[in-house]
């Protein structure tokens, strides 16, 4: 497989979001889905729906999301409509809570490690194309966040998401976190579920990672750590694999003294583990130019 481009900005403004968008060359066709965070009720990280509008009404998209599977204000389709409310997205766009109403759309996953099925909000088969807009950060069980996270578990149902967490052995959000399985088998299990709404939307979807607000902990944490390290860029791809890649390769490569804090928590949870394994599956490359914008 031939190297990956992977356009690199360290300008991190709305504007910036649009120039990365274009410098990438794919027009997203048809009815857009931006796959965004919308934030846990007192998490402080996340980007704010501010930030964001500009590149949302570029490609003209409808803002996409999907319950949780752990305690707190989304994992409810009634307590999530209420904080995107609370938060600004509702006031800014039109919003699709793809797994309001099940079923669910079963992706099926050929040659997955662990999953051969992904479990995803059926209203994701409304939209043409897709812009993953992710917020790169650390995670407390993935080890960081980024592209490969927000196709996988940022996509699945509430019970897809329980899917994944359990390696294909659990989709009741309540008793999941009760018996987790090894750690590798999680990973492998996002990267298996990545892949399936990657190729979903093959050839018409793009990656922004926008590396802002770095904390060691998600945006799904109502009690977050504040940033470890200064803001880095923004970074945009068509392959979700190089682009995850080029940033974890710029924590690493940084002089920021933070960048230790960050990769503990990386390592600890051997969140390249999912890199690899996504690598493994063949529907991207870790093998990336990364390519400068003014």
């Amino acid at each position: 497989m031939e190297k990956a481009k992977v356009y690199f900005t360290s300008e991190i403004t709305p504007e910036s979001v649009i120039k990365m968008y274009e410098k990438v060359g794919v027009k997203l066709p048809g009815k857009v889905a931006v796959k965004l965070h919308s934030g846990e009720e007192g998490n402080q990280n996340y980007l704010r729906p501010e930030f964001v509008k500009k590149i949302v009404e570029h490609v003209n998209g409808t803002v996409v999301e999907c319950n949780t599977a752990y305690a707190g204000e989304r994992n409810t389709t009634e307590k999530h409509k209420k904080l995107l409310e609370n938060h600004g997205w509702s006031k800014y766009f039109n919003v699709d809570l793809m797994d309001a109403e099940g079923p669910d759309k079963i992706l099926k996953i050929e040659n997955g490690k662990v999953l051969k099925e992904n479990y995803v909000g059926k209203n994701i088969i409304n939209y043409d194309s897709m812009l993953v807009l992710s917020h790169f950060k650390g995670h407390p069980m993935g080890g960081y966040g980024g592209a490969l996270k927000q196709l996988s578990i940022g996509c699945s149902s509430s019970e897809g998401k329980a899917w994944i967490h359990s390696a294909g052995t659990n989709k009741n959000q309540y008793t999941l976190w009760d018996n987790l399985p090894e750690q590798d088998k999680f990973l492998e299990s996002m990267a298996d579920a990545a892949s399936s709404v990657h190729n979903l939307f093959k050839g018409k979807i793009v990656y922004i990672n926008i590396m802002k607000n770095l904390s060691v902990d998600c945006d799904c944490c109502a009690v977050a750590e504040d940033p470890c390290m200064k803001d880095v860029g923004i970074l945009a791809s068509t392959d979700p694999i190089a682009i995850d890649q080029a940033c974890i390769d710029l924590v690493y490569n940084s002089n920021d003294p933070g960048k230790e804090h960050f990769i503990e928590r990386v390592e600890r949870q051997n969140g390249v583990h999912t890199i690899e394994a996504a690598a493994e599956l063949g529907f991207g490359t870790r093998d990336y130019d990364l390519i400068n914008v003014e």
